[in-house]
């Protein structure tokens, strides 16, 4: 539920609480009317609070996945009793915590796994109990008293996991609401809400989502009488709370202070006031670890008055107490560690937020949240120190799962970790950074916190190693002099906050490469190296160590030390060291006696005569070097210079197991359970190697060298990146794993994605530019226009050019929509020179028409156009700061998406100036962004952040620069300089690259409604849910300059994000493909009715009341009917889903709009009624068409274009020839010509109101638009729908329920009213009568006559005088969302089109309303001579008329699906009966006679999936889900046999026919691709297998189900059985029951998921999922193929006479006549 949280989660209503089905009750819980809430609560009681209770979800085993901060609870404790809420939260570590309150609780208790708090109940205010409270020493604890108040509870989750168990708060995990109480609803939230304030309010205030603050939701918030108080009615307590009452762990009301008007007199939630404290030094280096972790460093800008002094000289009585707050100076050695790289200006650290403080002092403004960023994955691996699955990625430590590949973080170190060491017990983990100073850490390891940190005075730290005990650390490393140096630490008291203490000291001569406390004794330790094998011992403080005598073995160079078998019960004379070296000899030493016990050696294997390599032996002759060796109780492991993991017996008689890895394996580690050994690679790799399987899994790839740029796609969430290593590499971003490598000789510098195809370039240092295609792995084209080295490239966001820039100042530009990519122009000398600003030199503004880059000199900056890279603007930086005594040049420079005038430039002088890329005019700089040049700058995609990379820190901005502290910094984790950041193109992400890959998440809220400056509007920052389409920008005409859409953001090639709002039209997700259709008289069948109405278009429906003439859309057809004779006529031309219709007034002639396959553009058709005919096509809209309308003269004609290509066309209706075009900043919804003046038309969508004019100059026409936000009145809302009164007003609904009244003169807003509680969608106004229609399913007539005689000054909102204006007349629930209406000129009467497919006539004069077109989602379609049955998931079985097409009667079973159905033998009306099978297993017999259920039979346990009444009608065949047949009796409902040949894979098919003498056959297919054929004299009880089909498939890989397994006799021969399913090729078999094999074989182009033989003839009829209906005509071959359907082919059933034919996708049912055979 994370993507859902913001800005909160109703629990009630998102489980449904009331159903029961995902939550349960147990005791006495029932719902009664609150008067003072006046609603409907729920009231759980008993004597026993535990024996009572709501608790969600119903299975404790499952989650609810709340991922907020805050719970809120709207109770009211019963009084005189108590109660007990019980809420499971779990912990970023994995463990769940209980968290309970009660009022039966005397005091807080603690423990692991539970907090137990008391609650201290509020009463009414001046009550006796208010008054005993105040006076009393602690609050009352016990029953509620009788005066007690309904209450908002809020529980900061974070801060109590936090404060109370140091553990990180991840999900709220289950609640559970025990007796006694009163409960209207909870919910979650990221926000920290006021109840006492309302929404209006707020907006005053300035509070917002953006901020963290905000009122109580509006279905959340309890009613206060008007000129009342909320909190002299209702209590808020909070938890912390403000208050001083005790004890201090309690739950309670806050102090009086705090209580009313706190929340909103700021804007933002703060942190408490801090206070000086002195800390001890383990708590220092806590603060400082914690502080480095979670928050960043904050930094003040330059107008700060305020100074450390100040800060310090706060008195007592200004703070709380609440946080610690450690002033860190610059003299304090720990602190200065962490300011090398930032500011040198002291600093506050401040520790986690304890809680919110409520203080009415005026607060700072910043960024929010804090901290902004959060480290989620990393890609890279230093490849040369490992412990278990924790690794070193450069400076930060890295612990991966192997089973998910989760990974955390121990962040603190600011250079390259060098050394890990772990204790026995994987509880303490010990790290050391490179360094002169190095630094050591010892780590709590689950707890993920650091324990202690401590400098020694060595450099290149080397090797770490812990006691098995943890009580003993020893180091390595080199002195001053370059001496070895060895350190042994006490760690004994780390864990309980003591400190580190030297134990002993060594400095040698000797080389030591490995270095290994030895696991029975913490006073002993090993090490080997160059030349020497030693022991060494602490005693008395001092550490002495001898050497192992090598003999002739002395020159060896040794590379590891391990101890043999790993038993503490083993006695030390026993034990055995086993070292390996360079020279591949192994030697096992004898500990106790320091001698050598044995010598062997790894040698290369000997070739054979077959080239059959021999088991490895070690004997004399040139060895392999050996790296690494681990040992376990069964065998041993080595990792070798050659690549090879090998296992080897203890007595190394010969390998048993081997894995070859890219490049030579550094270390080895085996689990202690002997199954799994783990091997790292120089080349990066890391792996491990299953022992008992045998087989070998690859964890983390990772680049050898520093990440020099990147770039991300987007679409398919790939992250290509290049290397100094060499290669250029393919990433998935989601799952980490490498999925392309692509390797030069030459160095690649730059990458740049295709921003919609799969396709990438790369810059070489040699000049050379490449495209490959990912997809099929191959070389698209290759450039070598430049002599430099590549420094830039970029794509133009729609992908239609690609830019290259060099080292030596050339630019190029290229055709990138050709496959190619020809090169279009090469300029020389206009670029800057140098490699400093690789690799993102070049940047490209949003809408594709201007590229910045630094040039021709580093002080200039350059703004071309990006179709000719023809110069447009030159702007020196070095002149616009001339109080600076040097030069300024430009380092980098970047785009504002969203704002394609702001030019941002980042400069040597440590500043980003805003530059406008129009006239080149400094609009604003920020100043000091790094403490070293900033490399790297990147905006959001909404313009509210800017991210900077300085040396190895990143920092995020508000883009603004309107708070008080402006940015959040120190986000640290890399070691080396940053190369490359930028946001991920969803905005929920950011990348860093450098020393390696960083995918961070991006935490700050999604834009909720926000508008930015050029007014583009983002809904919600929901992930894309379409893929966004390539295009090019349409041609632009004039557009007024007071016009803000000019400015919008070419939303094209970006992520696209989907509006929330259901008026918006999105074409069900579908498989298309291309399909021949025959020519015209040639068709083999021919569309004779259509039943069904696509409720998933918008505005799909049109009706002329006085012509009769009723149009609208099913699939890919355009019905239309007229209704006084009852006629259809179908208007095919479309291959895709129809999304919106139109008609001309005079009722010639209708419009259609559909989207078009593969990224082409959408289809709008222009047909004449009269003939049936499409009289023009136009193409030119990228994406879906939103919305189309007609003048009232019926001379223009407007398009408007889906959210992916928000544009607005304006065409002649008489020639259809485009006119004009604007593209507008955000989605548009609804748009309408104006009845009453020719020129004018208007269009609503996410940003607001569009009111456009039109200026006509002789034959142009030119479209002036004026944007007009929403009125404040309604809040944050969306514009879904609009329609116009004859008299000046213009009407718009909103997504929240709003009717806004604007002034078309004015264009103002001066009346509003709340028409529904849901989304409206559908708005239309005839006369003085208003209708409106909504997701709520409620239809509602307004009188709107009294707001003719309003002047706009006399504005009215909502909960004022609205109710004397507008008068609800009239109003009906439909049973669905509306999407259509057309009513005549008087309201009376008109027909609404729903989301469940059903067309309604409504009638206001007698409030009734009629179904015309009812539909439902059919599952299958069985057809008789004179009727056909249809039955769908939502438990209906509907039995319809093939004569007149109409509902015949319809049987409804609730709480259940019908999957199958089938007609009884008899053809008659009166002997007529249907079966059906349904999910529970049941099967149901209706006669049509008497519309009654006849019998209900119960065969099987599990979904019935397959129904058949045998070929005489004495049985009924069915199949059930896990394969079982059961034979039944129509006549007494007993189940006479159950055939269990299929058990174990659903049966889809049952099909019964007479065979050739007469006797009963039938078959049975199966999903495993079986088919049995029978036999059957059911009278005389025989049912004999006849034959057994088995047809072979290799592996299905798809994402979906494969395709059914399909089985049939053939009606003209019964001998054969027709089969086709999923197997190695896409065809139909024909199977020869009297020859056993397969006669003939029809290919196929798709796979089938129905097919249908004709009774009569020799047609088959065959439908699949890309939506085509194939017509074949088996003897010849011949074929056509028939795109009426707009989804997946469900069902086709040729009737049986042969002459129609029934195909059933979705909800749209077509009935085909079919022609004559040799007609195909």
């Amino acid at each position: 539920l994370s993507g859902i949280l913001h800005p909160y989660v109703n629990i009630f209503k998102h489980f449904r609480i009331e159903d029961w089905k995902k939550s349960a009750k147990e005791g006495d819980v029932s719902t009664y009317m609150d008067k003072t809430l006046k609603c409907s609560v729920f009231r759980i009681k008993g004597p026993v609070p535990a024996n009572s209770y709501i608790q969600v979800p119903k299975n404790t085993s499952h989650s609810l996945g709340l991922t907020g901060r805050y719970f809120y609870l709207l109770f009211r404790p019963t009084p005189g009793k108590c109660f007990v809420v019980h809420l499971d939260v779990a912990a970023e570590e994995g463990q769940v915590v209980r968290i309970s309150f009660s009022n039966m609780f005397k005091e807080f208790k603690c423990t692991a796994t539970w907090l137990q708090f008391p609650f201290l109940c509020g009463a009414a205010k001046d009550s006796v109990y208010e008054s005993t409270g105040k006076s009393a020493k602690c609050g009352l604890v016990g029953p509620a008293p009788t005066s007690v108040r309904w209450t908002c509870l809020m529980l900061d989750l974070q801060y109590t996991l936090t404060v109370y168990l140091n553990r990180c708060y991840s999900h709220l995990k289950s609640i559970k609401l025990c007796a006694n109480m009163s409960v209207k609803n909870m919910f979650t939230s990221d926000l920290l809400l006021d109840p006492g304030v309302s929404f209006s309010e707020a907006k005053l205030m300035g509070l917002s989502s953006s901020q963290g603050t905000g009122s109580m939701p509006r279905e959340m918030s309890f009613p206060v009488p008007k000129g009342g108080s909320w909190h002299d009615i209702y209590d808020y307590i909070k938890f912390p709370s403000g208050g001083t009452k005790l004890p201090f762990d309690s739950i309670q009301k806050g102090s009086p202070t705090s209580k009313t008007g706190c929340v909103s007199n700021q804007r933002s939630p703060l942190r408490e006031e801090s206070c000086c404290v002195n800390l001890s030094k383990p708590v220092q280096d806590r603060v400082s670890l914690i502080q480095q972790i979670t928050t960043p460093k904050s930094v003040r800008l330059e107008s700060e008055s305020s100074s450390l002094h100040q800060l310090k000289q706060r008195s007592h009585r200004d703070t709380d107490n609440g946080g610690i707050h450690v002033f860190v100076h610059p003299d304090d050695g720990f602190s200065k560690h962490w300011e090398d790289g930032e500011d040198n200006e002291e600093e506050v650290i401040q520790l986690n937020p304890l809680y919110h403080s409520y203080s009415s002092c005026s607060p700072q403004e910043k960024l929010l949240p804090d901290p902004i960023l959060r480290l989620n994955r990393i890609i890279g691996f230093g490849g040369l120190y490992f412990c278990t699955l924790v690794y070193p990625c450069h400076a930060i430590i890295v612990s991966m799962k192997i089973s998910s590949n989760q990974q955390r973080f121990f962040i603190g170190h600011t250079e390259k970790v060098s050394a890990l060491a772990f204790n026995g017990n994987s509880t303490m983990l010990a790290s050391a950074q490179t360094g002169n100073h190095s630094v050591v850490r010892v780590w709590n390891y689950h707890g993920g916190n650091c324990l202690a940190m401590f400098r020694i005075h060595a450099h290149s730290l080397s090797c770490l190693s812990l006691s098995h005990s943890g009580s003993i650390l020893c180091g390595v490393g080199k002195d001053s002099h370059n001496k070895t140096m060895v350190v042994v630490w006490n760690t004994l008291n780390v864990g309980k906050g003591g400190e580190v203490t030297i134990l002993a000291k060594a400095h040698t001569d000797v080389d030591i490469h490995t270095m290994k406390v030895a696991f029975f004794d913490d006073t002993r330790m090993v090490s080997c190296g160059r030349d020497n094998i030693r022991l060494w011992r602490v005693r008395n403080g001092t550490l002495r160590s001898c050497p192992v005598n090598l003999g002739e073995y002395h020159s060896l160079d040794f590379t590891d030390v391990v101890f043999g078998e790993n038993s503490s019960n083993q006695h030390d004379d026993d034990q055995t060291l086993f070292v390996s070296s360079r020279s591949g000899h192994i030697f096992e030493i004898d500990y106790s006696r320091v001698v050598i016990r044995n010598v062997r050696r790894l040698l290369p294997a000997q070739q054979q005569h077959a080239e059959r390599r021999e088991k490895w032996t070690f004997n004399s002759g040139p060895g392999i070097a050996i790296n690494s060796i681990s040992v376990t109780s069964s065998f041993c492991a080595t990792g070798s210079e050659d690549g090879f993991l090998r296992l080897w017996p203890l007595d190394f008689s010969a390998v048993f197991l081997e894995a070859e890895h890219e490049g030579p394996v550094t270390l080895v580690s085996a689990s202690s359970d002997s199954l799994q050994v783990l091997a790292s690679t120089s080349t990066g790799n890391l792996g491990f190697l299953d022992v008992s399987s045998r087989g070998y899994n690859t964890l983390m790839r990772s680049h050898t060298d520093t990440v020099l740029g990147f770039s991300v796609d987007g679409i398919r969430r790939h992250l290509t990146t290049a290397s100094s290593d060499g290669t250029v590499r393919i990433w998935n971003m989601d799952s980490l794993h490498q999925l392309y490598d692509f390797v030069s000789e030459d160095s690649p510098c730059s990458v740049a994605f295709h921003p919609c195809e799969q396709i990438f370039s790369c810059g070489f240092s040699s000049g050379i530019v490449r495209v490959f295609d990912i997809s099929s792995a191959k070389l698209l084209a290759e450039h070598t226009q430049h002599r430099g080295e590549v420094v830039g490239l970029a794509f133009s966001p729609n992908g239609e050019f690609m830019y290259s820039a060099d080292s030596l100042g050339s630019l190029a530009l290229y055709d990138s929509s050709e496959e190619d990519h020809n090169v279009i122009r090469v300029v020389c000398n206009v670029a800057a020179q140098g490699t400093e600003r690789a690799p993102d030199a070049l940047t490209v503004s949003s809408d594709s028409r201007c590229l910045a880059f630094v040039g021709p000199s580093e002080y200039i900056v350059t703004v071309a156009d990006a179709r000719s890279l023809d110069e447009l603007l030159h702007v020196d930086v070095s002149i616009l700061d001339v109080e600076s005594p040097r030069l300024d040049s430009a380092l980098k420079v970047c785009f504002s998406p969203a704002s394609t005038e702001h030019l941002l430039v980042a400069t040597s002088a440590n500043k980003i100036l805003w530059v406008s890329s129009k006239t080149g005019r400094l609009l604003r700089e920020v100043s000091k962004v790094h403490r070293h040049q900033c490399s790297s700058l990147a905006v959001s995609e909404d313009s509210r952040f800017l991210l900077t990379a300085g040396h190895n820190t990143v920092k995020v901005w508000d883009y603004n620069m309107k708070l008080d502290i402006n940015s959040q910094v120190m986000f640290i984790g890399h070691s080396q300089p940053i190369s490359q950041v930028n946001f991920t193109p969803d905005q929920l992400g950011m990348v860093s690259v450098g020393d390696a890959i960083f995918i961070w998440d991006f935490l700050a809220h999604p834009v909720d409604s926000l508008t930015d400056n050029c007014g583009v509007q983002f809904s919600h920052g929901m992930p894309r849910q379409t893929a966004p389409i390539p295009s090019s920008p349409p041609p632009r005409l004039d557009v007024s300059s007071f016009d803000q859409v000019s400015q919008a953001v070419q939303l094209k090639g970006k992520n696209l994000v989907r509006p929330d709002c259901y008026k918006h039209f999105i074409p069900r997700f579908k498989t298309s493909t291309a399909a021949v259709d025959p020519h015209v008289g040639e068709e083999g069948i021919k569309v004779k009715a259509v039943i069904g109405y696509n409720g998933n278009g918008r505005g799909n429906m049109v009706w002329r009341p006085d012509q009769g003439l009723l149009a609208y859309s099913c699939g890919c057809v355009v019905v239309v009917e007229y209704l006084h004779t009852g006629c259809q006529r179908h208007l095919h031309g479309h291959s895709e889903e129809i999304s919106c219709l139109a008609v001309t007034n005079d009722a010639q002639t209708v419009a259609s709009a559909a989207g078009s396959s593969n990224e082409q553009k959408s289809l709008i058709c222009i047909w004449d009624v009269q003939k049936g005919t499409c009289r023009n096509a136009i193409s030119y809209h990228r994406g879906a068409v939103q919305s189309l309308a007609f003048s009232r003269d019926d001379c223009f004609f407007l398009s408007v274009g889906d959210f992916s290509d928000p544009e607005v066309a304006l065409w002649n209706s008489k020639t259809f020839q485009l006119l004009s075009s604007v593209r507008v900043s955000g989605p548009v919804h609804d748009a309408a010509f104006s009845p009453s003046t020719a020129s004018q038309l208007a269009c609503v969508g996410s940003q607001g109101v569009y009111f456009c004019l039109m200026h006509t100059r002789g034959v142009d026409v030119d479209l002036k638009v004026q944007k007009v936000k929403a009125p404040a009145q309604v809040g944050d809302v969306v514009l879904t729908a609009l329609c116009y009164h004859m008299n000046s007003l213009l009407f718009t609904a909103t997504n929240k329920g709003h009717v806004c009244v604007w002034d078309t003169n004015t264009q103002c807003c001066f009346m509003t009213w709340d028409a529904d509680e849901g989304e409206i969608g559908v708005l239309l106004c005839r006369g003085n009568r208003l209708l409106t229609g909504s997701n709520t399913r409620w239809l509602r007539l307004w009188e709107v006559e009294a707001i003719q005689g309003m002047k706009p000054q006399e504005k009215v909102y909502s909960g004022q005088s609205v109710g004397t204006t507008v008068l609800l007349e009239q109003e009906m629930m439909l049973d669905g969302t509306s999407v259509s209406a057309a009513f005549d000129n008087t309201m009376d009467m008109g027909i609404i089109g729903t989301t469940a497919g059903t067309l309604w006539y409504i009638n206001w004069s007698d409030n009734s309303s009629i179904r015309l077109v009812s539909g439902h989602k059919t599952k299958v379609l069985v057809p008789d001579e004179s009727h056909f049955v249809t039955c769908s998931e939502d438990g209906s079985v509907r039995v319809w008329s093939v004569s007149s097409n109409e509902l015949v009667v319809q049987f409804q079973v609730l709480n259940q699906a019908c999957g199958c159905v089938c007609w009884s033998p008899s053809s008659t009306t009166d002997s007529a009966y249907v079966a059906a099978g349904y999910s529970d297993g049941t099967l149901r017999i209706f006669r049509l006679a008497s519309s009654e259920m006849e019998m209900k039979l119960h065969p099987h346990r599990v979904t019935v999936t397959a129904i058949q009444y045998s070929a005489n009608g004495h049985v009924i065949l069915s199949a059930g889900k896990n394969g079982l047949v059961a034979v039944s009796s129509p006549v007494n409902g007993a189940t006479i046999r159950v055939i269990r040949d299929h058990k174990g894979a659903p049966v889809t098919t049952i099909q019964c026919s007479y065979g050739l003498e007469g006797n009963e056959m039938w078959l049975a297919a199966s999903a495993d691709r079986r088919v049995s054929v029978w036999a059957a004299d059911w009278l005389k009880d025989k049912c004999d297998l006849l034959d057994w089909l088995t047809f072979p498939a290799p592996a299905y890989i798809g994402d979906d189900s494969p395709p059914p397994s399909l089985a049939a006799f053939c009606p003209t021969d019964p001998g054969l059985v027709i089969y086709t399913g999923y197997g190695v090729e896409k065809e139909l078999s024909y199977y020869s029951l009297a020859k056993k094999q397969i006669i003939k074989k029809i290919a196929l182009p798709h796979w089938v998921t129905c097919f249908s033989l004709s009774p009569k003839s020799q047609l088959l009829a065959v439908g699949s999922k890309e939506r085509v209906l194939k017509l074949v005509e088996p003897s010849s071959g011949m074929f056509q193929d028939f795109l009426q359907h707009s989804d997946s082919l469900q069902t086709c059933h040729f009737s049986p006479s042969g002459t129609r034919l029934f195909t059933v996708a979705y909800n749209e049912i077509l009935l085909w006549e079919v022609l004559a055979f040799n007609s195909i």
